[in-house]
C-alpha cells in the first residue's frame, strides 16, 4: 500500500477491555487495529503510531489514545495531534468515549451510538444511555482535541466493551461496532477483506504478533 495514505480511526480509548473490543472488531470489519498503541496513558509517540500505521497489511487501521484522566494536553493527545496533523494518514472519523473524566471540556457531538446501537442526536453517558442535558458534549479522556484539530465524523459512544454488559467482547462489541460502521458509511469508506483470514493484528516493534484472546 506504498504511495496511499493510509485510512484511519481514532478511539479515545486505551485500556485493556477497549483495547480487546477495538481488536475484535477490527478483524470484523477486515480491518486492523494497532494493539501497541493501547495502555494508560498512551505508551508510543505519534511518530512511532504512525510508523506501525504504515506497516498494516489493510485499511481501516483503528488506533487508540489514552491520556489516563491527565488534564491539560496529555501524551494520547499530543500523540492523537501528530497522527491527525501527518500527510500519509487519512482519518477517517473519531470514536469519542465517555467516561468519568473531570476538569475536561469535552467533544462536540451531532450524534452517538447509544447501548442498543442506535445512532441518536445528542451525547451518551459512560454506560451508553443518551443524556440531553450533557448538550452534545461528549466527557471523556483524550476527547478535547478532537474539536479542535477538526476531526471528521465524530461519534459518541459510552465505555468501549462495556456498558453495562451490552458491549462485551462476548457478544461481540456490537456497540463499537455500530460506531465504525457508521464512520465508514459517512467517510465513503468500506472495510475491507483481510488478505489472511488469520493475520493477526500489529504487535511488538512493529512486526505482526498473535492478537490475545
Amino acid at each position: 500500500m506504498r504511495g496511499q495514505r493510509r485510512k484511519v480511526i481514532l478511539v479515545t480509548d486505551g485500556d485493556h477491555v477497549a483495547q480487546k473490543a477495538v481488536e475484535a472488531v477490527a478483524r470484523q470489519i477486515g480491518g486492523r487495529a494497532i494493539s501497541l498503541s493501547a495502555g494508560n496513558p498512551t505508551p508510543l509517540s505519534g511518530k512511532q503510531i504512525v510508523e506501525l500505521i504504515k506497516t498494516a497489511a489493510s485499511d481501516p487501521v483503528l488506533v487508540m489514545f489514552d491520556d489516563n484522566g491527565d488534564v491539560g494536553r496529555g501524551q494520547g493527545e499530543r500523540a492523537l495531534e501528530y497522527v491527525v496533523g501527518h500527510p500519509d494518514i487519512e482519518v477517517l472519523g473519531a470514536i469519542a468515549v465517555a467516561s468519568n473524566t473531570k476538569g475536561v471540556r469535552g467533544a462536540s457531538v451531532k450524534v452517538s451510538v447509544d447501548n442498543r446501537e442506535r445512532i441518536v442526536d445528542e451525547a451518551v453517558d459512560k454506560n451508553g444511555f443518551p443524556d440531553d442535558s450533557l448538550e452534545n458534549r461528549i466527557y471523556g479522556d483524550t476527547v478535547d482535541v478532537l474539536n479542535e484539530l477538526q476531526v471528521p465524523n465524530i461519534i459518541g459512544i459510552g465505555d468501549i466493551g462495556k456498558m453495562q454488559g451490552r458491549d462485551h467482547l462476548h457478544k461481540g462489541c456490537p456497540v463499537t461496532l455500530r460506531a465504525v460502521k457508521w464512520i465508514l458509511e459517512r467517510s465513503g469508506s468500506h472495510g475491507t477483506e483481510s488478505r489472511d483470514e488469520t493475520a493477526p493484528h500489529l504487535g511488538i516493534r512493529g512486526r505482526e504478533q498473535g492478537v490475545s484472546e
